[in-house]
């Protein structure tokens, strides 16, 4: 605690707990206690923790070359770009570090193509309850007011709208000069909010009558959480550009921005870069986590585990009065309770060993690893049972 006060700053308030190690869905402390991860990092060690493949990966690497920067050709790279084009339906791909760093890029993309189309004043459109990043265009389309308290003024150009209302879009677009369109296909740290299909289809629609860039932020719902690669394949549709990070590392910080035809030609040499982004070790390993994710049917487990975990959930807590929702897709799963800021997560931490996370003060959400069986899945809904009975 004296390390802590004394050297860190003060942006985190962590529980005073420190894991050590790590085993498919399992966190170790230094004292050997047993905990079930059911948030993944929040998301990104999507194959749990201790892989042995993306361990032996990590050491040959290691081993051989961590980086070069992008002044030159990397092999790995061009490797990986052509595998997530492959599985994304887009043409090029940009590297970086984070889910923030994917968005900004998407969003400076959009910045170019309004140019390219002589907007004076380009609007972008965002989504009540989104979330994009912390920097400050990512911060600026985020909707959480506390997440931006004190950074005012932000960047400016951007219209919230409710998610799922096309008419409310058809009036801006109408009024305003829209150059692009950011959406979460389902809302993470917003609450599991999920976007209708009918909704999805007609937007996809709309931006290509208009030449109004798609943009699906698929930073926490990529790399199979819903169970397909990518949340917008749930629903038939293709954006114009498509970011990810989390998961696509296993743990390993990365991020990419992909585009399609079109976007592929607004970035000229010079025009964006990242010192880190797409070096030879994240590469390799992400290649890896896609590998596997492919060899061990994990899109299919994925599916299935999803729904007995639905209605796992269902069973065990859908008679708690203090329970309103469950929903999710895949495994992303929110549970939505009547009464907002309860201890939810120290509950479950300190009486049953298991990590979680709540978010919107009342929505408890599970993000457990890919890997997870059926067993583990009604372990976790046991727990959580427990400490919600606690509340009625």
């Amino acid at each position: 605690n004296r390390l802590r006060m004394n050297y860190l700053m003060k942006n985190y308030k962590p529980y005073p707990i420190s894991f050590e190690k790590g085993k498919g869905i399992y966190l170790y402390t230094k004292k050997n206690e047993e905990y079930i991860d059911a948030i993944s990092g929040i998301g990104v060690c999507c194959l749990g923790h201790g892989d042995k493949k993306i361990t032996k990966v990590i050491s040959n690497q290691a081993n051989k070359l961590l980086h070069t920067s992008n002044i030159y050709e990397i092999n790995k790279q061009k490797e990986l770009a052509k595998n997530l084009c492959k599985i994304s339906s887009m043409k090029s791909v940009f590297f970086c570090n984070s889910g923030s760093e994917a968005n900004e890029t998407a969003m400076k993309l959009a910045r170019l193509h309004a140019n390219k189309n002589n907007l004076k004043n380009p609007k972008m459109i965002v989504f009540k309850n989104g979330w994009h990043g912390r920097s400050f265009m990512t911060l600026a389309a985020t909707s959480s007011e506390s997440a931006k308290k004190g950074f005012s003024p932000l960047p400016g150009g951007f219209i919230t709208l409710p998610l799922n209302d096309i008419n409310e879009i058809c009036k801006v677009i109408k009024l305003k000069q829209v150059s692009a369109i950011i959406i979460e296909v389902i809302q993470g740290e917003g609450g599991i909010n999920i976007s209708e299909k009918k909704f999805l289809k007609k937007l996809r629609d709309i931006t290509k009558k208009k030449d109004i860039l798609l943009i699906i932020d698929e930073v926490q719902t990529g790399i199979g959480r819903t169970g397909k690669w990518f949340a917008y394949q749930n629903y038939g549709i293709t954006p114009d550009i498509v970011t990810s990070a989390k998961g696509l590392g296993n743990g390993v910080p990365i991020g990419a921005c992909m585009g399609n035809q079109k976007v592929s030609k607004l970035f000229e040499p010079g025009s964006h870069g990242s010192t880190f982004g797409g070096n030879p070790f994240v590469s390799t390993i992400s290649l890896e986590v896609l590998k596997i994710i492919k060899e061990r049917n994990l899109l299919d487990h994925v599916n299935e585990m999803g729904k007995f975990f639905i209605n796992q959930l269902k069973d065990d807590l859908g008679n708690l009065k203090i329970v309103r929702e469950i929903r999710g897709m895949g495994l992303m799963i929110g549970i939505e309770l009547k009464k907002p800021n309860l201890p939810v997560v120290k509950d479950c931490l300190e009486k049953q060993n298991l990590l979680l996370n709540l978010t919107s003060s009342n929505i408890v959400i599970m993000l457990p690893p890919l890997i997870i069986k059926k067993g583990q899945l009604k372990t976790i809904s046991k727990k959580l049972k427990f400490v919600l009975e606690s509340y009625e």
